[in-house]
C-alpha cells in the first residue's frame, strides 16, 4: 500500500452500485487516503440529488474508514490538485471504456501532469453493471438489487416510487 498516496476516484454514483464499491474498496488497499469525488453533474440529468449520491456513497463505504466523499463541480483535475492528490482512479469495464478513459487520462495528464490515472477493472461478476442500466431496469420494474447494496435499492425504489406519484 502507497500510504502517502492520496487518490481520487470520480463519478455521479446515480447510484453508486456493486461495481463501484468494488472498486473503491480495492483501491484503498492501494492508496492510503481515497476520496470519492461526486460529480454536481449539472450535465447531466440525475435520478437522485447530489446530496442523496453523497450520502449512498457515504453509506455504501461506511466500513472504509481511509475513504472520504466530497462533492466537486468543474474539472476533476482541478479538484485533485487542490486537494493534493496524486492519482485519479478509473474503471474499465470493457474495451470501448478503454478507449474513452486513455484519451480522458491523456487529456487529464496534459491538465495536470502531476496527476497519474490508474486503471482498475472490476471483479468479473460485476464487469456488466452500470448505474444507467441499473436505474433502466428499476424505472421499468425490473429487480435489479443484485447490483447494488440492498441500502442503495431500498432508496431507489423508493425514489421511483415518489417520482411515480
Amino acid at each position: 500500500m502507497a500510504l502517502d498516496v492520496h487518490a481520487i476516484y470520480p463519478g455521479t454514483f446515480d447510484p453508486i452500485t456493486l461495481g463501484h464499491e468494488d472498486l473503491v474498496r480495492r483501491a484503498a488497499q492501494l492508496f492510503g487516503r481515497v476520496t470519492v469525488a461526486v460529480a454536481m453533474a449539472h450535465h447531466k440529468k440525475t435520478l437522485f440529488s447530489l446530496e442523496e449520491r453523497m450520502d449512498m456513497v457515504r453509506q455504501a463505504l461506511q466500513d472504509c474508514p481511509q475513504v472520504q466523499v466530497e462533492p466537486f463541480e468543474g474539472l476533476v483535475t482541478e479538484f485533485a490538485a487542490a486537494r493534493g492528490a496524486q492519482a485519479m482512479v478509473r474503471g474499465l469495464r470493457s474495451g470501448t471504456d478503454f478507449d474513452y478513459e486513455a484519451q480522458l487520462a491523456g487529456m487529464n495528464r496534459a491538465l495536470q501532469p502531476q496527476i497519474d490515472t490508474v486503471f482498475l477493472t472490476p471483479a468479473s461478476q460485476y464487469q456488466h453493471i452500470s448505474s444507467t442500466l441499473v436505474r433502466e431496469i428499476a424505472t421499468l420494474g425490473g429487480d435489479a438489487a443484485q447490483f447494488v447494496s440492498p441500502a442503495v435499492w431500498d432508496r431507489l425504489v423508493h425514489k421511483l416510487r415518489a417520482n411515480a406519484r
